[in-house]
């Protein structure tokens, strides 16, 4: 028995999830997407994955450049989300952006609650899209409460 794209996606609508910014560098080329398909894979060495559309354009760039950064947002960071996730103008996503770079030179979103950037060490074709196991060179840390997504819409985290 198989189930249809939009039955599967309103299953995984009942997932809740951070919500991230992954970006890439090939050479001077840049680009990011909103993505909540990212998860820690090993302490050591450090390794995290991301899955990106075949179809995005962040997918190609990261195939050239072999870079990548992970921005998991804060709870203040929606329009930024918005921003990375929409169609619109995705080539002007970055504009008005001071971002920093590590090792890799992928774009590090500011304010972000942590950055973790990395190299690509392994991919994997998985349907309509790729994961991109990259490893960890290095993290930014920065404050604040998680952007979370549920139902398909932002949620905040309820006091402990």
């Amino acid at each position: 028995m198989s189930i249809d794209g939009e039955a599967f996606k309103a299953a995984m609508a009942r997932w809740a999830t951070g919500v991230t910014i992954v970006t890439s560098r090939a050479g001077d080329e840049i680009h990011g997407m909103t993505v909540s398909d990212f998860s820690g894979v090993s302490l050591d060495p450090p390794l995290v994955s991301v899955c990106a559309a075949k179809s995005s354009n962040t997918h190609g760039v990261i195939q050239k450049g072999r870079v990548f950064s992970v921005n998991v947002l804060g709870a203040d960071q929606q329009a930024l989300s918005n921003r990375f996730a929409s169609k619109k103008d995705e080539f002007r996503r970055f504009e008005g952006l001071d971002c920093e770079t590590a090792s890799t030179g992928a774009p590090l979103i500011p304010g972000a609650l942590v950055s973790f950037d990395c190299r690509v060490v392994a991919e994997h074709d998985a349907g309509d899209h790729v994961i991109w196991v990259g490893r960890v060179e290095s993290v930014t840390q920065g404050g604040g409460e998680p952007l979370v997504y549920f139902g398909g819409g932002y949620r905040g985290l309820a006091p402990a």
